[in-house]
């Protein structure tokens, strides 16, 4: 089996990184602020992957984002997913292209299931992320696309059993109400998959602290958490959360953290 695994999550505006609250964007800083409070070379101790997405509100400049992506690459050794408003094979090329070694995909599971099949047909199935956004409104679980705009006319079990059917290989189920909450994650999802469902699940939206990571990573319909929380994991936040996971026995690589590049590498 494999082992669970630790993302970190960097939401990207305009080449700004931003923090979300309910899909609702602050500009935490540019690339430059990122950098200063965040040692990729370090932390890429403390996490398994790294995803990055484009969540920009007006026209996308997928050339700008490619060369954010570009610059952490450089100085993270540890694999990379990216994505936000892909709508055509050269668009997956280019991120593919900058770094990346997955792709993320969100409308386009519904907007254009066909090229959701090419790219799985071209990559394998291991480099489709598809991330799915959800709301809970009274006992009902509602999917959306377009950045949150757009609810998907299907219930949430047969939307996640439509989604895997066009081949992607996980999928990142990221909780709207919970996002950028600090309180954790919203398990009632995970509660809602069956044994039918084959490929890893990430779950995201609301972890602030490693206590968040824990229980997201106990339940056995996740194979891995993700947290875009850009302050509650800065500085020794992911090397500290990486140790108390491990010492709660979950089945992380098992890698020291201590064992990092210097600072001033």
């Amino acid at each position: 089996m494999a082992k669970k695994r630790l993302i970190f999550t960097l939401l990207y505006n305009n080449g700004d990184f931003m923090l979300s609250r309910n899909f609702r964007l602050q500009k935490a800083g540019n690339i430059n602020w990122l950098k200063s409070n965040y040692n990729f070379k370090r932390i890429a101790f403390s996490i398994d992957e790294l995803i990055i997405l484009d969540v920009s509100r007006n026209k996308r400049n997928l050339s700008c984002f490619c060369d954010h992506i570009k610059l952490i690459a450089e100085e993270c050794f540890i694999p990379i997913a990216a994505g936000g408003g892909v709508v055509s094979l050269e668009h997956a090329r280019t991120i593919l292209n900058s770094g990346a070694d997955k792709i993320v995909v969100n409308t386009a599971l519904l907007k254009h299931p066909s090229l959701i099949k090419e790219l799985v047909k071209i990559y394998g199935s291991q480099c489709i992320i598809a991330s799915i956004d959800v709301i809970k409104k009274e006992d009902q679980l509602e999917c959306y696309i377009s950045n949150g705009m757009e609810k998907v006319n299907q219930d949430f079990c047969n939307y996640i059993k439509y989604v895997i059917s066009l081949g992607v290989g996980e999928v990142y189920l990221n909780s709207i109400d919970k996002d950028g909450s600090g309180q954790g994650y919203m398990v009632a999802l995970l509660e809602q998959l069956d044994n039918s469902v084959k490929v890893p699940i990430i779950i995201a939206g609301g972890a602030g602290n490693w206590s968040h990571l824990l229980e997201g990573l106990k339940h056995n319909m996740s194979q891995a958490v993700a947290t875009a929380n850009l302050f509650n994991f800065i500085g020794e936040g992911f090397p500290n959360a990486r140790r108390r996971l491990l010492e709660n026995s979950l089945d992380l690589a098992t890698w020291s953290v201590d064992k990092v590049v210097s600072v001033n590498d």
